[in-house]
């Protein structure tokens, strides 16, 4: 049973978040404090610098040795059944070719939504306050493998999009380079200077382009940087030390969003997580990491590659607003389960 003691550690926890978001919202919004180039500075000081950080401190303090590889298990079938979704979704979709590329892009974005939620900045705090330390360090877990595995997953997709989609026709030019290469399967394919020609006239990058591109913005991304570096330094810390063995959308877009966020999420996180045997306390904070606020990384993705960012940035701001009332309902309703 919830009392009200513990509701008063959730809104505790999360009060010092919202003072800064409200101060926040309202520098920018009434007040006129910050331009829009500041704003992108600072967002931009905030990725590369502050989050980094922050990523490492919290992983370092978290023992490899004692991962809870089911809850992480969950996590991941729970985001391969928004992929599923999404991409079963998109392909019901018919019509002619912008329809389709239009419905290829609202996949990623779906996926962003209903999948990438802000394990460290509200997660931490919030489960912390719900069931304790251990809470905390299980999602630090999956925030960790998110930052390792699926955001790069979602940088592929961003950039395959850009490849197949964005990149569009090829004109007709006249080159001087070596006569085109074939290659046999499914049609000729003409190659030149590492781009696709594909029998339909549309412009295709060629795989290991692609892949060399995510590489290289990965390794320009400091937060995977602090990803590796922590769960590398906790490796060795808890062996040696321990012994261990804004914008905005439409409404309709808005609540969509929100019911991707906090209705899509949990219940595909319920699916995978009841599917591999999880139970009591573990399992309802594998729900609730599910129903937490929109990832800040995603929207950021997002606004780099030109897609949705809208959608995605009320998606943080609307969302982490509304999040308290909805976790704690959450909260108490798993506390009768």
């Amino acid at each position: 049973m919830i009392g009200w003691g513990d509701v008063y550690k959730v809104v505790a926890a999360m009060a010092p978040l919202y003072f800064a978001l409200g101060l926040g919202y309202g520098s920018v919004r009434w007040w006129r404090f910050f331009t829009a180039e500041q704003c992108a500075a600072i967002n931009t000081m905030v990725v590369y610098f502050s989050m980094p950080f922050f990523t490492f401190d919290f992983v370092v303090r978290t023992d490899p040795f004692a991962m809870n590889y089911r809850v992480i298990a969950a996590d991941a079938v729970s985001k391969a059944i928004a992929i599923a979704a999404m991409a079963a979704w998109a392909r019901t979709r018919c019509g002619c070719a912008a329809a389709k590329a239009g419905a290829q892009s609202w996949s990623i974005t779906g996926f962003s939504l209903a999948a990438l939620n802000n394990t460290l900045v509200v997660g931490v705090p919030l489960l912390d306050a719900m069931y304790g330390r251990w809470a905390q360090d299980l999602v630090v877990q999956i925030a960790v493998v998110q930052s390792m595995v699926w955001f790069p997953l979602l940088l592929m997709a961003f950039e395959l999009r850009k490849a197949w989609v964005v990149v569009g026709p090829a004109p007709a030019v006249m080159s001087s380079s070596p006569p085109p290469e074939k290659q046999s399967g499914g049609g000729d394919v003409e190659m030149n200077g590492g781009v696709v020609a594909a029998p339909g006239g549309g412009v295709r990058l060629p795989f290991w382009a692609t892949a060399r591109t995510v590489g290289l913005k990965l390794a320009r991304n400091p937060n995977v940087y602090a990803s590796v570096l922590g769960v590398v330094w906790a490796c060795i810390a808890y062996r040696v030390v321990h012994g261990a063995a804004g914008e905005a959308c439409g409404a309709g877009l808005t609540a969509l969003g929100m019911a991707l966020r906090f209705v899509a999420g949990p219940l595909a996180t319920l699916v995978g997580a009841a599917a591999l045997g999880l139970r009591g306390d573990v399992l309802h904070l594998a729900i609730i990491q599910a129903a937490l606020p929109q990832s800040i990384a995603s929207f950021v993705f997002a606004k780099e590659y030109g897609l949705h960012a809208d959608v995605l940035s009320t998606a943080v701001i609307f969302g982490t607003l509304i999040s308290l009332p909805i976790l704690i309902a959450y909260y108490a309703v798993l506390g009768f389960v």
